[in-house]
């Protein structure tokens, strides 16, 4: 279970931790030495060296603790808001976080180098693995606000205060809250975000829906128009079918009275030739 830091203690840790680390063994003695109770003495002789990294963020944790607190708040709101975000939200997420780590783990680095300190390129990632595992993880945001951390912090692993952090982690003070309304406009800022976001993908789709309807609706009234008009024409061939086989009829009508007619006068004239025939052989 873990212990209740005395006050005395954390607030001697808090100052000693912000010494360059060249310099925090002879500083951790002279306060020890200073120390009239026998027990705290004690506590502080054991106080350990920090690393580079560690050191690094508590001179920022010290010196930058409002702009350290803003973005450990904001940090908390990101993992509440991980939940209703989709995979291309998350990823650009991903970058912003990448990106804010990456500028305080610069700053960090700047204040640690104005106190001549020589900053590698791995202590300057140690410094931005610290900070990112704040920003996923409750614990290492209290361990780094803390300003008393002995070494540097890895996002993937579990802090385990007692090696960690000079006192325990109980004590620590957490990262200073912005105000509440103002964390209550951001978290209804971000839920309106998310509201005209979802309000957007549908009037998007509406649209794509509306004008794919409309396309459909110009197309079948074209298609009407073109078989009425065809209609139209059918019709007046019809008529013009149909008044021609009347006069066909009236033409076979009439045909059929001249072929009688004929007819007749074939055989009317056939008689003729008979009689004429047999005129002729009686002469």
């Amino acid at each position: 279970m873990e212990t209740e830091p005395d006050a005395t203690l954390a607030r001697i840790a808090t100052d000693l931790y912000a010494v360059p680390p060249a310099d925090f063994i002879a500083a951790r003695n002279s306060r020890a030495s200073e120390t009239d109770d026998g027990e705290l003495a004690a506590q502080v002789r054991a106080l350990r060296k920090p690393s580079i990294a560690a050191w690094a963020v508590n001179v920022f944790a010290g010196e930058r603790k409002d702009e350290l607190g803003e973005a450990l708040q904001l940090a908390e709101e990101l993992r509440e808001a991980q939940a209703d975000l989709d995979a291309s939200a998350l990823a650009m997420l991903g970058r912003q976080r990448r990106a804010l780590t990456g500028r305080l783990a610069e700053r960090a680095a700047e204040l640690a180098t104005a106190r001549a300190a020589q900053i590698s390129a791995s202590t300057l990632e140690a410094i931005r693995q610290t900070i990112t595992a704040a920003f996923f993880d409750q614990d290492a945001a209290r361990a780094v606000a803390s300003g008393r951390l002995i070494r540097e912090l890895e996002p993937s692993i579990p802090i385990d205060p007692a090696s960690s952090v000079a006192g325990g982690l109980a004590g620590s003070p957490p990262a200073p809250p912005l105000p509440v309304d103002e964390v209550r406009a951001r978290r209804e800022r971000r839920q309106a975000v998310q509201a005209v976001q979802a309000a957007e993908r549908e009037a998007t789709g509406a649209e794509r829906d509306h004008a794919k309807a409309d396309r459909a609706f110009r197309d079948v009234s074209e298609r009407a128009d073109q078989l009425t008009a065809q209609v139209a024409e059918l019709e007046a061939e019809l008529a013009r079918v149909r008044d021609q086989v009347e006069k066909a009829r009236e033409e076979i009508v009439r045909a059929k009275e001249r072929r009688d007619t004929a007819q007749e006068r074939v055989v009317t004239a056939g008689r003729a030739i008979d009689d004429a025939r047999k005129t002729l052989d009686r002469l």
